[in-house]
């Protein structure tokens, strides 16, 4: 699951730095960043991503992503890999069964559907916001824990 992550993740980056407006541009990027995959596997994740083609300026249609302000499309991009280094996780803390991720402003609704996703055990649901995260955890179980299964789908937890 953690492939599928980082390539959904490298796919956000390069929609939102670059103006692809074909499949085939799509997977080439992919490829540069050490992606292979289908056409088919590509079509599944932007549609689980939620990607939607916009005319810009010159009349060109290329990929976006939904209104998330995470990813808006910058103008000096970086390369894929120094964006994805960037961890948009700061900080957990923990009262009774709860806890409270911050992130940096925009990570919060990725980082909450990777922990949605991913159905750890423990964790009973999320709420996002721009940069904070609120989780419900089960009864009985240790911060320990937690950090533990979350750093399984959450970059730099550890």
């Amino acid at each position: 699951m953690k492939v599928k992550n980082n390539r959904l993740e490298a796919l956000r980056m390069i929609i939102s730095s670059q103006e692809l407006g074909s499949q085939d541009e799509l997977l080439g990027a992919l490829k540069q960043e050490g992606f292979q995959l289908t056409q088919a596997t590509l079509s599944r994740d932007l549609k689980q991503l939620k990607v939607a083609k916009a005319a810009t300026m010159r009349g060109n249609y290329v990929y976006v992503l939904p209104n998330d302000t995470m990813y808006k499309r910058v103008s000096t991009p970086h390369s894929i890999r120094e964006m994805m280094q960037v961890p948009g996780f700061l900080s957990i803390n923990f009262s009774g069964n709860m806890g409270v991720i911050k992130t940096r402003p925009g990570y919060a609704s990725s980082i909450a559907y990777n922990i949605d996703s991913n159905h750890i055990d423990g964790i009973l649901g999320t709420i996002a916001g721009d940069d904070t995260i609120f989780i419900v955890i089960k009864q009985g179980l240790t911060k320990e824990y937690i950090i533990d299964a979350l750093s399984e789908v959450v970059p730099n937890m550890r």
